[in-house]
């Protein structure tokens, strides 16, 4: 298995690009494996590594269908549905709380039936 190229920080050569920088223009990198891997040393720990793809061997990304945008929208509703009250919070729910803050810090003074 050959090494990969491994360059410094900015100084990649033109026509590889991130996973980042390829969605930035419509690619996607389309099966290919790592081309190249971006170093950027760091004083105390290990450097920080960002693997680069060839851009001419890049693919245009898939574009959404109408069933993928009903899948998108249920999982987006699921995020912002408390379990415990089952409403919709109106944001996406805290993984830490796992239920909406009315369910999660309940208000002492807001007795249900005393109107």
């Amino acid at each position: 298995m050959p090494a990969l190229p491994v360059y410094r920080w900015h100084l990649a050569p033109d026509g590889y690009a991130t996973r980042r920088q390829l969605r930035a223009r419509g690619l996607r990198p389309g099966g290919q494996g790592v081309a190249a891997q971006l170093e950027r040393p760091r004083r105390r720990r290990g450097p920080l590594v960002a693997y680069l793809y060839r851009v001419d061997l890049a693919k245009p990304v898939r574009p959404m269908t109408p069933a993928r945008w009903a899948a998108l929208a249920r999982a987006n509703a699921a995020r912002r549905t408390c379990p415990a009250c089952r409403r919709d919070a109106g944001y996406v729910i805290p993984p830490t709380l796992g239920m909406c803050v009315p369910c999660a810090y309940p208000d002492p003074d807001d007795s249900e039936g005393n109107t």
